[in-house]
């Protein structure tokens, strides 16, 4: 996915606030759900401008960066919870990190309970932050989705419009500059 940044002068270029992780594999049938969700996404016209669409594949320390750079963080993955086949759940703040710390085991480069440990060190870890899991049905060679997993994806992508709403709707407004009289 591209990424999406504003130009709000001729000479500045802002990064979004506000990243959109999907995680996984696109060849390990459910495990690709995370990139899923970004493609139904990016097919949204009314995408918010502040947003960063990220495939992070199956992870790698260099996404550290743009996780630090962010105001807000959603991370989209499959997740195996115990629950049905595409179950949607969202782990939100402190919540995402107990998950992450439950359920570290990764056969990724990296867990994504390590990378958020590595920019919780470097001190930039968004206070925003979610993870939206998709219990998967399967995760074994192939290119598509399962039937319930596949049925998820528009569900985990109004979860995603969703908690940026909310998040928002409640952040405290930017600091104007002002200049003495």
């Amino acid at each position: 996915m591209r990424p999406r940044p504003r130009v709000h002068s001729e000479h500045l270029i802002l990064a979004p606030s506000t990243l959109i992780l999907g995680l996984g594999n696109i060849l390990m049938t459910d495990e690709a759900v995370g990139a899923a969700v970004l493609k139904h996404l990016e097919a949204d016209p009314s995408l918010p401008d502040d947003w960063l669409l990220l495939d992070g594949g199956t992870l790698s320390f260099t996404l550290a960066g743009p996780i630090g750079d962010a105001q807000r963080l959603i991370v989209v993955d499959a997740a195996a919870m115990g629950d049905a086949p595409g179950t949607v759940r969202i782990f939100e703040g402190e919540a995402m990190d107990r998950q992450l710390r439950t359920h570290a085991k990764s056969v990724h480069e990296v867990s994504l309970a390590d990378l958020m440990d590595m920019v919780r060190l470097t001190d930039q870890l968004p206070a925003q932050r979610a993870l939206i899991g998709i219990e998967p049905e399967q995760i074994g060679w192939g290119e598509e989705l399962t039937p319930p997993v596949a049925t998820a994806v528009p569900r985990a992508s109004a979860e995603v419009h969703a908690l940026y709403a909310r998040w928002v709707d409640t952040s405290p407004p930017p600091v104007a500059n002002q200049s003495d009289p």
